[in-house]
């Protein structure tokens, strides 16, 4: 099954939301559809990045694991830039 890869600016917080939840959120939302493989939060060129690594069986699925990852975050967070990617070999390639 191949491996793919979700990342997403995270930006303003909703009223109330603990910034300590929105990592957990996104792995529980790609958790309810697939494996998720891998996580990470990070700082890239001075947004906040959210990345989550999964198992799917094809483009289609991902994506749609992709954008529950997302609405899992929104309901928490303003979101931009969702980025799909497909692992081939050691690379990774758009989804």
């Amino acid at each position: 099954m191949p491996s793919y890869r979700v990342s997403l600016a995270v930006g303003l917080l909703r009223p109330g939301a603990d910034p300590e939840s929105v990592l957990p959120a996104a792995v529980a939302a790609g958790r309810g559809r697939t494996t998720v493989e891998a996580y990470d939060v990070g700082v890239v060129r001075g947004e906040a990045r959210i990345t989550v690594r999964f198992l799917a069986d094809g483009d289609e699925a991902a994506h749609e694991v992709a954008r529950a990852v997302e609405a899992g975050v929104r309901a928490l967070a303003a979101t931009s830039g969702r980025r799909l990617t497909r692992r081939w070999g050691a690379r990774w390639y758009p989804a």
